[in-house]
């Protein structure tokens, strides 16, 4: 079964205005000169507080702290390192840093929601930030999206890249939101949940979450 969700899920209103209405009519191209030779990111592309969302500003965000790691691997389980990993998401309250969200939640002057860092020699990435509330986003009837953090995994360059979502175990929103819903498979769906991990927590400090992305079959979003 297809692990990612179909282009046109109906459920998931914007997708009826953005799916392609036709099928392809030429073969896929490979990449030109300027994509082979474009951005490739290293090291002193992120600073050293990029990985840390809580410590972005003068004071501290509101909210639940986390520790979210994980690994980034290839289908055959071999880690991929010094890949950019980038993550941004709502804060506390279930609202964006962003003009266009206008969710009449309260804005944390701590807190933008965005942060990256690089993969270590295993593949492993780590973030410190706060977990996110969920929000209504008017897809339909008190339709609101679960907690979720959006994931970016860059390859060499713009062109080679992965979008996804991590979520957070047993939540009650899951069977009504028809993004995660639009995956087919229900294996391929738990994927996308992380997993709390005691050992990672931080007594008195932090709770921990792992969360792995297997190049190949963790779904993209739609």
């Amino acid at each position: 079964m297809n692990i990612h969700p179909p282009y046109l899920s109906p459920a998931y209103r914007s997708t009826i205005l953005r799916a392609p209405a036709h099928p392809l009519v030429m073969p896929k191209l490979g990449p030109d000169a300027i994509e082979l030779t474009g951005p490739v990111f290293g090291h002193e592309e992120v600073a050293p507080l990029d990985h840390d969302l809580t410590r972005q500003h003068a004071g501290e965000p509101i909210g639940e702290r986390i520790i979210v790691t994980g690994r980034v691997v290839d289908s055959g389980g071999r880690p991929v390192a010094g890949t950019l990993v980038e993550v941004w998401q709502a804060n506390a309250a279930g609202r964006y840093a962003h003009k266009g969200d206008q969710h009449p939640a309260p804005l944390d002057p701590n807190f933008t929601g965005a942060g990256r860092c690089m993969t270590d020699h295993e593949g492993r990435y780590r973030f410190v930030t706060i977990k996110p509330g969920a929000y209504p986003w008017r897809n339909h009837h008190n339709a609101w999206r679960p907690a979720h953090i959006h994931f970016s995994v860059f390859g060499t360059a713009f062109t080679q890249r992965l979008v996804t979502q991590m979520y957070f175990p047993g939540d009650p929103l899951f069977p009504f939101d028809p993004i995660f819903q639009s995956i087919p498979d229900d294996a391929a769906r738990q994927r996308l949940v992380s997993r709390f991990d005691l050992d990672l927590t931080e007594p008195e400090w932090a709770l921990g979450y792992q969360f792995d992305i297997v190049l190949g079959r963790t779904p993209m979003e739609a």
